[in-house]
């Protein structure tokens, strides 16, 4: 393999416009490179796109050993650790790779949809004492802990069960685990490889928000798209629903530290060649690699827990504060998504099938109609698709298509992608003002951290609408609703 070229800027006229929504870098604009690499955008977003290091960290990626058919990078593509926020990458089996950083530090970082049976117009008069509830309910911020203490013994059962164990709880629906992605438990989990740190930074963490850019979101529906997809969904418009944005927390975060660490000597005993130190993998079938994959699946099944108590403590916030007031105010579970992932699948490449490893590091899967994995009931609409906004902004239900499968491994965004860092975030906005603009809005503001809201403004992050329009006109997703906050819950 060929050394990398000197490094130098990536600029819009290196890339091969494919079609309307994508561009190429071909495979022999650096020397080891292994496949093209994509991106999906229009020309304002991949200007954008080209501020930082992102693009130049896509490329990268291109360079690891078993990848099939291309790098491929999302329209709300930012720079993160090792892969680019919004990259698809997938290594063929055996001889292919998994890689911590393709998979990100927030394992299973995701998105839960309920729906209300009640009107915003009838959630109005008590929107206040709702989002307090919400706050008071679903603890946030950072290193908090939540009511649930598990000892050891049951903490290996949530790492292996997932959401199932919230079930055995009473914190679960069996619907609820039906409309979640791998039915609320990823399988392979093996709590044999998660370290003592990991255990001890996550044990009282299930069923709670954290800080960052998690949320719980109450929002309205302004729009519908797909009036068919919306009815079998349980959407309609001037319904009021609940986003939840959260994932494994410290324990997620733990396992990435400990395997990434692991593998800067792992990739020299294999001979793997990196241009960035911090693509560190291991071939998928090697001990290292299914030690990886085996604690990965536990942080996800972590997060699935952690959703799932979320969403009864929603549920029992809209009771404790609606009960008597609102004729109907039940939640049903409209799907829960995940990002950050590094799954097991089958794919079809270049006319053959192939199982693959296929590593989404902030992206969504997509899958489209007929897909195995997805529920009964579904199953021939397609994969529900959540994609949040920045806060204060708008998000979007859409469904999966063919087109995802047969361009993006079944993959799509999976929300705004930010334009400033937290730290200029910080400096540009203050918490106290922003809060100010968005109740003058008339959205409830519930957050413990005035700097933590300034780092999440919606001039941190590009254009929702924009991304979500880039990827329908790929046809790698299509709209379904629209939502927009009337009460946002942070850490």
């Amino acid at each position: 393999m060929g050394k990398p070229a000197p490094s130098r800027a990536i600029a819009k006229s290196d890339f091969r416009r494919v079609s309307e929504q994508v561009w190429e870098l071909p495979r022999d604009f650096r020397d080891d490179m292994r496949a093209p690499a994509r991106l999906y955008a229009d020309e304002a977003l991949l200007e954008a796109a080209l501020t930082d290091n992102s693009v130049e960290q896509l490329v990268n990626t291109s360079t690891l050993p078993g990848i099939v058919k291309y790098a491929i990078a999302m329209p709300d593509i930012h720079q993160g650790y090792g892969f680019p926020i919004g990259g698809v990458v997938a290594t063929r089996l055996p001889q292919g790779i998994i890689s911590p950083g393709g998979v990100g530090y927030d394992i299973n970082c995701g998105v839960r949809l309920l729906a209300s049976e009640a009107s915003v117009e009838e959630i109005s008069p008590f929107l206040g004492d709702l989002a307090s509830a919400l706050y008071h309910n679903c603890p946030s911020g950072v290193g908090v802990h939540g009511e649930i203490k598990l000892q050891d013994a049951e903490l290996d059962k949530v790492l292996v069960e997932g959401a199932r164990w919230a079930r055995r709880r009473g914190l679960a629906r069996d619907e609820d685990l039906e409309h979640t992605e791998e039915f609320g438990a990823m399988p392979g989990a093996d709590p044999e490889y998660v370290s003592h740190r990991a255990r001890e930074r996550g044990r009282g963490q299930i069923g709670t928000l954290g800080a960052g850019n998690h949320f719980i979101e109450v929002d309205a529906v302004t729009a519908v798209y797909d009036e068919t997809a919306a009815e079998r969904l349980g959407l309609l418009p001037g319904q009021a629903v609940v986003q939840i944005h959260c994932g494994s927390r410290g324990f997620g975060h733990q396992v990435c530290e400990d395997y990434v660490a692991r593998f800067q000597k792992t990739v020299h005993d294999y001979g793997i060649e990196l241009p960035d130190r911090e693509l560190v993998c291991a071939p998928f079938e090697s001990e290292e690699g299914q030690q990886y994959f085996r604690a990965m699946a536990c942080a996800a099944n972590f997060a699935f827990a952690n959703r799932q108590a979320l969403a009864h403590y929603i549920r029992r916030s809209f009771e404790e504060v609606l009960a008597g007031k609102v004729p109907a105010f039940d939640l049903h579970q409209v799907y829960d998504i995940a990002h950050n992932m590094a799954k097991i699948e089958e794919h079809e490449v270049g006319g053959t099938r192939m199982q693959l490893c296929v590593h989404r590091k902030g992206a969504t899967r997509a899958f489209g109609p007929g897909s195995p994995g997805l529920p009964d009931d579904l199953r021939d609409l397609g994969q529900p698709v959540l994609i949040p906004g920045s806060m204060g902004t708008a998000s979007y239900v859409l469904i999966g298509t063919r087109g995802s499968m047969e361009q993006t491994f079944g993959s799509t965004c999976h929300g705004a992608g930010r334009v400033w860092s937290r730290t200029r975030a910080k400096k540009t906005v203050r918490g106290q003002d922003l809060r100010q603009e968005l109740e003058s809005r008339g959205i409830a503001v519930r957050a413990g951290s005035m700097p933590g809201l300034a780092e999440e403004a919606p001039q941190a992050y590009k254009d929702v609408s924009r991304v979500v329009d880039v990827v329908e006109r790929a046809g790698i997703g299509k709209k379904v609703a629209r939502l927009e906050p009337i009460a946002v819950v942070k850490g």
